[in-house]
């Protein structure tokens, strides 16, 4: 699968897109409006960071009713957080002043559900400045306004059926041209053997006006999957490449690009031939340039691909491969030309017995080539199953235990600061806004910074 190293003038002409490509999102850099942030990358052009995490700096901490895997939103003065709220057994939204923390405003907008290690409010929130979407692993979908006034609610269980994922709904929304994105790759029946009775439900992406919550269309999803392999956590990613528009949707043993206007499926490559049957996904892809970047399951290969495809792709699309142990759970980063991937838990079965095994590493990607350029060794073990972010030439990193590390930027990159807010779970990506780093933990968000 793997292909001669791509030449150095390819590599130039590849930054050189992204940075043209980019130029229109980063009017937003200065906000965190989504779960990877302005660019969809889990970068920003921020500066003025603290290159340390230490809580005991902290500009702000606000205690939160309960746990939640999502990741802080932030826009201006506003920052947009789920909850969990063990009182009333509900789902909540909020939105908590940048200034100093206060609790603007709290909704409850959903029931809490159970899964394994999961709960109903890891979908993270997303904003345009003007309206604000919710969507909990209910399946609860809300959209109000900056003030807390809701405008529309649906609920997509009822609407389309189970979402027969075993380990609770984590797919985030997508807001992008005023539509809202949203995919729903599951298994053909619930766990649950009474709702199991009903017709099998396909995979589908759907798309909402943003002011009216009105369905624009409804794309079914084929796979060839089999069992857990239908299940995916990822999100939907936008990707404007100098061929076209598309939506990047990942799981079900395939990656697939979709036209924004219909659904339809422009193309898909396919990674499980084997057909393994317990390859749930849950890191989404990303684009640097006019490739697509694509993690598989269980800490397998990344992988690239060149966007402008068209139909069923044969492996030999592949631009490259990097076959050692990579992610799990943590979606890679795009930082300053380079691939960043975090990897989850040094059990990560993919390549047991690789030069990655003794510990967590902090992986640095050569997008040109596929090879590895460079890695800083984060942690002895334990789960790492936040996403990285880059900002202010470092890298920010969170394990489940709430350990945050900040690593300098780059091949060569350099542990530069521990700390550990001992609250646990924490899931959540580190957002960076206003010069401040926002960090959800189990029971409170803290803003460090100016």
């Amino acid at each position: 699968m793997k292909k001669p190293p791509l030449a150095h003038p390819i590599a130039q002409r590849t930054r050189v897109i992204l940075a043209i490509l980019l130029a229109p999102m980063l009017a937003s850099a200065g906000n965190w409006p989504q779960w990877r942030g302005p660019c969809s990358n889990g970068s920003s052009d921020e500066t003025g960071l603290s290159d340390s995490c230490d809580p005991g700096k902290a500009k702000w901490v606000t205690p939160l009713p309960g746990a939640s895997h999502a990741t802080p939103i932030v826009w201006n003065d506003r920052v947009f957080v789920t909850s969990t709220d063990p009182a009333s057994k509900g789902l909540l939204g909020m939105c908590v002043d940048v200034r100093d923390g206060k609790v603007l405003w709290r909704k409850r907008l959903g029931d809490e559900i159970k899964a394994p290690q999961n709960n109903g409010a890891t979908p993270s929130p997303v904003t345009n400045g003007k309206l604000v979407c919710f969507l909990f692993g209910s399946g609860d979908l809300a959209v109000l306004d900056m003030d807390g006034n809701l405008l529309w609610t649906k609920n997509l269980v009822r609407e389309h059926g189970d979402f027969c994922t075993q380990f609770g709904y984590s797919s985030s929304p997508l807001l992008w041209h005023d539509k809202i994105y949203i995919q729903l790759l599951r298994r053909t029946k619930p766990y649950s053997k009474a709702a199991a009775a009903g017709q099998p439900h396909d995979s589908l992406i759907l798309a909402f006006e943003l002011p009216t919550g009105k369905e624009l269309w409804r794309h079914i999803r084929s796979s060839s999957a089999v069992g857990e392999s239908l299940e995916s956590y990822t999100t939907v990613v936008p990707f404007e490449s100098p061929h076209r528009k598309e939506l990047l949707v990942q799981g079900g043993d395939c990656i697939s690009g979709h036209d924004p206007a219909t659904g339809g499926e422009l193309w898909r490559l396919e990674y499980n031939p084997k057909r393994e049957t317990l390859w749930r996904l849950i890191p989404s892809p990303v684009t640097i340039g006019d490739m697509i970047v694509a993690a598989t399951p269980r800490g397998g290969p990344l992988m690239a691909v060149k966007g402008g495809g068209n139909g069923t792709l044969k492996p030999d699309a592949l631009v490259w491969t990097y076959s050692e142990r990579t992610t799990d759970s943590g979606t890679p980063l795009v930082y300053q030309g380079m691939i960043y991937v975090m990897q989850s838990d040094k059990n990560d079965p993919w390549s047991k017995g690789s030069k990655s095994s003794p510990g967590i590493f902090l992986l640095v990607i050569d997008p040109a080539t596929g090879k590895e350029a460079g890695r800083c060794q984060i942690a002895n073990g334990g789960a790492w199953r936040a996403s990285p972010t880059g900002a202010d030439g470092k890298i920010y990193v969170m394990s489940d235990d709430g350990e945050a590390v900040v690593v300098s930027a780059g091949p060569n990159g350099k542990i530069l600061s521990r700390a550990n807010h001992a609250d646990r779970p924490a899931c959540a990506t580190i957002a960076v806004a206003n010069r401040c780093l926002f960090i959800r933990t189990a029971s409170k968000l803290t803003c460090i910074g100016q």
